[in-house]
């Protein structure tokens, strides 16, 4: 899933790709991911687009007054595409597209924006709105933790506010904390040396110093890595310097021992009990009560 980092990236590939280009149509492959009807996709062909930014998880293109918003969910991703077809694309069960954006020509060529999406769970969002406002996800999001405003005090106050849920969960919820998802949550937490279960108003203040610093540098560092790299190249990056998330039966890259994992309905977390667990496994079974 693109989480923070990634979507910053994107943002940036795509507002030097973009600036001052027009929109001339956005074709519907998957009619699952439009949102919205209000106002219609035809209000925007022919816009300029102005700016592209980043809202939380939520890629915002602005363009002549209008924000044309993804949501990437689980599997989605924005490729650029040097010229496209002329043909409209169809609706089809076997294609992983699912929106593309035409662009006015340029030296002969006709560019995009093709937005994909893998697997069979399709919840890639497409929403036009006259204010990202307007998008719930968006209206809902908790504080960015890039943003200045994110202060080691303002991680206090919402730790104390979550009481004792686990630390993990806090960390990826949109309306708690924006940006962070499953994978940079079990990096932040092993950049803490933190179990991912820890009651979230349970920290003393040298472990709320540490994880405040996780969050920061974690994440900071990953969109300083991804920056001026192009879309394509954005997978890759992340997988390669992940030191827990996706890796277990590996060892840890800072002490040795084994990665490990625990499985729930959806989705998985990873850690390592020597950094994290004080060398104790944690239960993987999900109605356990987990190790704190």
């Amino acid at each position: 899933m693109p989480e923070l980092p990634e979507v910053e990236a994107l943002a940036l590939d795509l507002r030097g790709r973009l600036a001052g280009r027009a929109i001339t149509k956005v074709h519907i492959a998957a009619f699952s991911a439009l949102k919205t009807y209000d106002p219609p996709l035809s209000a925007v062909e022919g816009a300029l687009v102005d700016d592209v930014r980043r809202h939380g998880k939520f890629l915002d293109i602005e363009a002549s007054g209008l924000h044309l918003v993804f949501h990437l969910a689980r599997a989605g991703w924005v490729r650029w595409r040097d010229e496209v077809p002329a043909i409209p694309p169809k609706p089809s069960t076997k294609s992983t597209l699912a929106v593309r954006v035409v662009l006015d020509e340029v030296d002969g060529l006709t560019s995009g924006l093709d937005v994909t999406e893998a697997g069979t769970r399709k919840s890639l969002a497409l929403y036009l709105v006259r204010s990202p406002a307007d998008v719930a996800g968006i209206a809902r999001l908790g504080p960015d933790p890039l943003d200045d405003a994110f202060t080691r005090e303002a991680l206090a106050a919402i730790l104390q506010s979550e009481g004792r849920k686990q630390i993990k969960g806090v960390l990826r919820h949109q309306g708690t904390i924006a940006g962070i998802g499953n994978a940079y949550s079990d990096e932040i937490l092993h950049a803490a040396r933190m179990s991912p279960f820890k009651p979230a108003n349970s920290l003393t203040e040298d472990e709320l110093a540490t994880l405040y610093a996780a969050v920061k540098d974690t994440l900071g560092d990953a969109v300083d890595r991804s920056r001026g790299l192009a879309a394509s190249e954005l997978k890759a990056e992340k997988k390669s310097n992940l030191a827990v998330h996706g890796r277990t039966g590996q060892a840890c890259p800072v002490c040795g021992d084994t990665v490990r994992e625990v499985s729930f309905a959806d989705s998985s977390l990873q850690y390592c009990p020597t950094c994290q667990t004080g060398g104790k496994p944690l239960a993987d079974r999900r109605m356990s009560k987990l190790l704190k």
